[in-house]
């Protein structure tokens, strides 16, 4: 077992840190690669998986009602069976996006952190690892639950899918137990100027930036709550309250129009729900990204750019996502539209930060 001395060591020189496969840059470059992979099936969901799932859970839920109209118990299991199918079908894939780029969004702020963690570069390397395994093992776990389900499952009601997704959640677990553990004061001997966002201009366009959008989705947030959320569980009980009063007076027209009318809400509460998610999502990201730009090795000019880029892609998605439901397809291409401005901005940067740490390998560990 190694001695305290040697698991503990004084924080390394600024110009080290992306040493090559150091914790850091490990962090880092796998925490933009989550980011931008979780983006990515985002994307792909929203256009060729989302609206046809939601469509389908519609037709199952009517004819579901209009089972129950015509007295049909077999009929009624059958259309909530396939409801339940289609929501899981959505949950996993949702669930698989959100955790990819959460993790993403942990590994640069443990990368951040690494100058204050007083451990051996090995034991951090090491953490990193086991973080980035737990981080891509857990999210491919949940996506496969619902395609595996319980087959060959040694218990009765967790599948192998979940088991391995719990796995990955309890390494990532141990691993940043680790770090924050190890969280010591530097007594001033680290530089910590190329940590600072106003170190560049592009930093300091992305941490302003980035605290606006923040701003913005905790006002729209509140907006929400104070005058849709009551309205929503208001309508909610009434439009279920009329549904079942139709069904048990055998009213087709009314059950259609109470599950029309219920499409409606659902779909009005999660565009304002998305918005308020991705608009604080992004900003968080922008001000990550703002510590960061030092070890992008672009010219300023295009630094300046791509975080203008990713700045407004960061705005316009939210902003088209609210318009959805009065847009429709329009309001929906824009808001993809502006996910991938900000997937081409992220990308751009995690090739700059590559072209710094390549540097850094043949320059034997320093750039000046």
């Amino acid at each position: 077992m190694a001695s305290p001395e040697t698991l503990i060591t004084a924080p390394s020189d600024p110009a080290r840190d992306f040493a090559r496969l150091s914790s850091r840059r490990l962090l880092v470059l796998a925490g933009i690669a989550m980011i931008l992979a979780g983006m990515f099936f985002g994307d792909i969901f929203a256009i060729f998986i989302l609206h046809q799932n939601a469509s389908r859970v519609g037709l199952s839920l009517a004819s579901a009602a209009n089972a129950a109209l015509a007295g049909s118990v077999d009929g009624v299991g059958a259309g909530f069976a396939a409801t339940g199918s289609f929501l899981e079908n959505r949950g996993t894939k949702v669930d698989t996006h959100v955790h990819l780029i959460g993790f993403g969004y942990l590994a640069l702020m443990l990368a951040i952190l690494q100058p204050w963690v007083r451990l051996s570069e090995q034991v951090k390397r090491r953490a990193a690892w086991l973080f980035i395994s737990g981080a891509v093992l857990l999210p491919i776990g949940v996506f496969l639950i619902h395609y595996i389900g319980l087959a060959y499952s040694p218990l009765r009601a967790i599948g192998w899918a979940s088991i391995f997704a719990d796995l990955g959640g309890l390494m990532l677990l141990i691993a940043t137990a680790v770090y924050l553990l190890s969280l010591r004061s530097n007594r001033g001997t680290f530089n910590t100027a190329p940590l600072l966002p106003s170190a560049t201009a592009a930093g300091r366009y992305l941490f302003a930036g980035g605290l606006l959008l923040v701003m913005a989705g905790l006002i729209h947030g509140a907006f929400y709550a104070g005058v849709d959320l009551y309205r929503h569980e208001a309508a909610d009980y009434n439009i279920l309250s009329r549904m079942s009063l139709a069904a048990a007076a055998q009213d087709h027209a009314g059950v259609d129009a109470a599950l029309d009318d219920y499409g409606q809400l659902q779909g009005d509460k999660a565009v304002k729900v998305a918005a308020h998610a991705h608009v604080i999502e992004f900003g968080f990201l922008a001000m990550l990204l703002a510590f960061l730009q030092p070890y992008v090795q672009l010219g300023n000019i295009w630094r300046k750019r791509w975080a203008g880029v990713l700045l407004f892609g960061s705005l316009l998605l939210p902003v088209c996502v609210l318009m959805e439901l009065r847009f429709g397809l329009v309001a929906g291409g824009l808001a993809d539209f502006g996910g991938l401005l900000v997937i081409m901005a992220l990308l751009a940067m995690w090739i700059g930060i590559l072209r710094y740490t390549g540097q850094l390998d043949a320059t034997g560990g320093e750039i000046q």
